[in-house]
């Protein structure tokens, strides 16, 4: 228990990896009963339960039976190493019993109960896993100081994970390759540059498979995670990058996933980052909500069929509905309301109502239990069986706010002048005035910010970008504030005509450079004060 536990009293690095992903990461480095598997030499680091383990053993007696090789000679070749010494000796109990399935038996060295990090091994064809989800400041201050000395890629607040890349990479045999679960901030930001110049120059990566919006691990843990795949070669190809918004999706990546986009990893400042011209991002562009906005997505109810409809006024109390918008709602570049309410069952403090002040809502949603009852939220908390999943503030109805649908891409922006509530397929900003609001909305609409968001890797089928909160935080724009009155009343006739064409005159770094008002936020893909944490 060197780096401690966390608060739901797992130890820190801790993190389990559900089957699909790891059958996956096999596929994509081909490590599969159809391929003759007797002389590859695997590694996995931090073997946990052996979700990776079993696979992997499962994998290499199939492949032995299909091209007729000795299995207990093989096994020798397999290599696991977990940290935890109870479970280690867990570890290797199970992996015992598995094997007797097989009449065959551990070899001493398969099992290696130490700190992978410290270890001496012969060079492999593949190390695959799940490296230890364990924060910089988590890490206790002897180890530091020896991974600093012993990794020269773990720099600056290195999470523990930079270390086990570093290794595993510098054990690759020539064409080996090392498949890797873990967080993707080492990907763009200050403490990955030493390791992404160390693959720079002497690897070749292959692919990323982002994870960030889907939960790949059994737990629910706060980690940006991606599968990155790199090759012990020189020879520099462009990176694959495919973005995965449903972790059921994974399995379809073996078919004919779409990739997302490619990646130039010839440079080790940031293989995503935006290529500005000039020193432009430095003076004059800041976030979104630097400048007083907010960001948010609207309400995931669980249930929309029973807390959305049309017939709710004659059902329950009118206090407790709000007019609801949904994408639905959203055509013919307009708002054209359908007619929906949503029951809102939290009071004005965000207290869930007591059911017995308002009888026909009660009424309502006893008919409704049942099913209400089903739901995940309901069953964490059953007293408040009828909570909606996020909960509903309907202050914000009433709030100038510009409306931004999921997948509809940059073009169709929206501004709902406070009349409605946003569903969960929809994002939504607020703040400032009405007029600095369609100024925004106008900004957005430009091929500028649709840059900004292909950079960011997120899109839709044909190549469209989605707006998803995290990506609009990160967009950096000109300073409204420091506008010209002429740019602005220009952006604002613009957006209301849709002339996309002058919108696109108006938002590039050529006009911007042309006003200033303050420095703002100078790194596309790094935001200052995010917290991650995790394994």
């Amino acid at each position: 228990m060197i780096y401690g536990t966390r608060s739901n009293g797992n130890l820190h690095g801790l993190v389990l990896t559900k089957p699909i992903v790891v059958e996956t990461m096999l596929d994509r480095v081909q490590y599969t009963q159809n391929h003759d598997l007797r002389d590859i030499r695997v590694i996995e680091p931090s073997a946990g339960d052996g979700a990776f383990a079993f696979e992997i053993i499962e994998r290499l007696y199939h492949s032995s039976l299909k091209f007729d090789f000795s299995f207990q000679k093989a096994l020798s070749n397999l290599m696991f190493f977990e940290l935890d010494n109870e479970m280690g000796i867990l570890l290797r109990q199970r992996i015992e019993s598995k094997l007797n399935e097989y009449a065959t038996i551990v070899p001493d060295n398969l099992i290696r109960i130490e700190d992978f990090l410290l270890s001496k091994s012969d060079k492999c064809d593949l190390i695959i896993g799940n490296p230890p989800y364990v924060r910089h400041e988590n890490i206790p201050e002897e180890k530091k100081e020896f991974y600093r000395r012993k990794f020269p890629t773990f720099r600056h607040r290195s999470d523990l994970y930079v270390g086990f890349y570093d290794k595993g990479l510098r054990l690759l045999k020539d064409k080996g390759v090392l498949s890797f679960i873990c967080s993707n901030r080492w990907l763009k930001n200050q403490y990955g540059e030493s390791l992404r110049s160390l693959i720079q120059l002497n690897y070749s990566l292959e692919e990323i498979i982002d994870l960030e919006e889907t939960c790949p691990f059994e737990e629910e843990v706060i980690a940006y995670p991606a599968i990155t795949t790199i090759r012990n070669s020189k020879e520099k190809t462009k990176a694959n990058y495919y973005f995965i918004d449903d972790i059921a999706k994974l399995g379809d990546i073996n078919k004919d996933f779409k990739i997302t986009r490619t990646l130039d990893t010839t440079s080790s400042k940031n293989w995503f980052s935006y290529a500005w011209r000039g020193q432009v991002h430095e003076k004059f562009l800041t976030t979104i909500e630097s400048q007083g906005f907010h960001i948010g997505i609207g309400v995931a109810t669980g249930l929309d069929k029973v807390f959305i409809r049309r017939d709710f006024k004659s059902l329950v109390e009118q206090e407790l509905l709000l007019p609801i918008l949904t994408s639905k709602d959203l055509k013919n570049n307009g708002l054209n309301w359908s007619g929906n309410y949503i029951l809102n069952p939290f009071d004005n403090t965000g207290k869930l109502i007591d059911l017995t002040k308002h009888p026909k809502a009660k009424e309502y949603l006893e008919s409704h239990r049942e099913v209400l009852e089903r739901r995940h939220v309901a069953k964490k908390n059953p007293k408040q069986w009828y909570k909606t999943i996020d909960r509903i503030k309907p202050s914000l109805t009433n709030q100038d706010k510009i409306i931004l649908p999921d997948i509809s891409g940059n073009t169709h922006i929206f501004i709902d002048k406070g009349n409605f509530y946003p569903h969960h397929n929809l994002y939504y900003i607020t703040g400032g005035n009405q007029k600095k609001l369609v100024i925004l909305a106008s900004i957005l609409s430009s091929d500028f910010i649709r840059k900004q968001l292909l950079e960011l890797g997120t899109t839709m089928n044909g190549g469209y970008p989605r707006w998803q909160s995290q990506n609009l935080k990160k967009l950096r724009i000109p300073m409204i504030d420091a506008m010209p009155k002429e740019t602005a009343d220009s952006l604002i006739q613009a957006y209301h005509i849709k002339d996309y064409r002058t919108i696109n005159q108006l938002v590039t770094e050529d006009e911007i450079g042309k006003y200033s008002f303050q420095v703002g936020q100078t790194t596309l893909f790094e935001p200052k004060g995010v917290e991650y944490g995790g394994k």
